[in-house]
């Protein structure tokens, strides 16, 4: 379920509020080798096969991972009435066990403190955990920072 904030002056009752989950989504391959393309980067290619990986076969770029956060952000929270929404930073990021590729994932996500900042805007923590179908360990766990203006 996706929720509305109409402007900045809704966004600060958000604060504590747990957005709930995405529906899962899957990460396939294409989408792998089309990141490590706009990055200039390479796919993990080591365990093509599923053999002698370290991490049991082809697995997503941690920032891959991390990129994911923002887009599933956008379907938990929707603004309205607002001019910007950037991402400003990350506070804490673990990425503590792998993305294979092939694999679905849902994010789960929480509304820390929102408060204000120079320029007329609102500043939001969001903790946010990338969870892996049929893995115990989450992908990615981060503490992301957004800057909202109206």
């Amino acid at each position: 379920m996706t929720t509305t904030v109409h402007g900045l002056a809704e966004l600060a009752g958000l604060a504590g509020t747990d957005l709930g989950r995405t529906p899962w989504v899957p990460v396939d391959r294409e989408h792998v080798a089309a990141f490590a393309h706009a990055t200039h980067g390479h796919p993990h290619p080591a365990g093509e096969d599923g053999g002698d990986a370290p991490l049991g076969g082809p697995v997503a770029d941690g920032f891959h991972t991390l990129g994911l956060v923002g887009t599933l952000v956008d379907r938990l929270l929707e603004f309205r009435e607002i001019r910007m929404n950037v991402i400003y930073g990350v506070n804490r990021l673990r990425l503590p066990g792998p993305l294979p590729v092939g694999a679905r994932v849902r994010l789960h996500a929480e509304v820390g403190a929102v408060t204000e900042v120079r320029g007329g805007g609102m500043e939001m923590l969001v903790y946010a955990t990338v969870e892996v179908a049929g893995r115990p360990k989450p992908a990615c766990v981060a503490e992301v920072v957004y800057r909202i203006y109206d």
